[in-house]
């Protein structure tokens, strides 16, 4: 019997779990880089268990069809469907969520502290900064300073609830807007509700912390891009086709704000020769919001326990076809 583990880009999954169990009935190779589509089915033929994480990897019916030995599918988070549940369970093949007994959904501080540290490496010009003086450069930018500023939320829940903390902290002015959001659940957060597009006519830093759904999908689109001051920025660390991202690269291209950092992108991992990495007004991040030590771990144990409760016959934390 073989598992993989999909995705371990820092080698971590098999030093952060105890995976003991498993591994005294079967092989396991944790795969430290992505694996494409069109890769996938070759690589990962001979396998019984695979398990991934959040929505690293997606593993569509197509896939599905040609894994002809796969009896277990692990997911880290049930509201992340990166795997066609339906035509796993039409295949018999079971899916887990990778979750350790009496475990309570992860803590939002993480993201929000990642954000944060974007948001000054945006405006201060961090990584252009040491870059350049390693390069034997002495200051070449002038940073924005916060106090005063205002902080723009696409999206009110615990996350953004927790930038406005931050941006209190910072004295930053808070505006949110979500689409279901009402003026006393947001001054409750530390906000003042505001129509989207007041939100990004307004706002010097944009922030945005939405739930990726058919709903949501480019929720920031080509016109409030375009609503957006030319001195202010952009910050994406939620999902990549929450923002339209063709308009957001002809509007730095054109200068038409002062910049974005993101961390989240349509195609993951970001492709070489993608626009973005030729601009010199953003700062990009390999989706690390929520990449922590102690995230991690939280995932590799829920995987280790998934995948030894299914090997034991008694498999845990189901999760339905629809």
């Amino acid at each position: 019997m073989k598992i993989a583990i999909l995705d371990d880009y820092a080698r971590a999954a098999l030093r952060l779990a105890d995976w003991s169990e498993a591994a005294a009935q079967a092989e396991i190779v944790a795969f430290d880089r992505h694996l494409t589509p069109e890769e996938m089915p070759d690589a990962l033929a001979s396998f019984e268990v695979i398990c991934t994480v959040r929505e690293r990897s997606t593993i569509p019916a197509g896939t599905l069809s040609r894994l002809p030995k796969l009896r277990l599918i692990t997911v880290t988070d049930s509201r992340v469907r990166s795997v066609d549940f339906a035509a796993a369970a039409a295949r018999g093949v079971v899916v887990s969520e990778a979750r350790p007994p009496g475990e309570t959904p992860p803590p939002s501080h993480a993201a929000a502290e990642f954000t944060w540290g974007l948001l000054l490496a945006l405006v201060r010009h961090i990584p252009a900064e040491a870059a350049s003086l390693r390069a034997g450069h002495w200051q070449s930018s002038l940073g924005l300073s916060l106090a005063g500023r205002t902080l723009g939320l696409v999206g009110f829940g615990r996350i953004g609830r927790r930038m406005a903390r931050y941006a209190a902290a910072f004295g930053m002015d808070v505006l949110a807007w979500s689409q279901n959001l009402s003026a006393a659940d947001a001054e409750a957060g530390g906000a003042r509700l505001v129509e989207k597009r007041e939100l990004f006519g307004a706002s010097d830093i944009v922030s945005v912390h939405y739930l990726l759904s058919a709903r949501s999908r480019g929720i920031v689109g080509r016109s409030d891009i375009a609503a957006m001051k030319p001195s202010a920025y952009l910050i994406n660390t939620s999902r990549g086709p929450l923002v339209d991202e063709d308009a957001l690269v002809a509007a730095l291209r054109e200068k038409a704000i002062a910049g974005a950092a993101l961390d989240v992108f349509n195609q993951e991992p970001l492709p070489k020769d993608h626009p973005l990495l030729a601009l010199d007004n953003v700062v990009l991040t390999p989706h690390l919001g929520f990449v922590t030590e102690d995230a991690m771990r939280r995932f590799y144990q829920g995987m280790a326990f998934a995948v030894a409760a299914y090997l034991r016959g008694e498999p845990v934390n189901l999760l339905p076809a629809t």
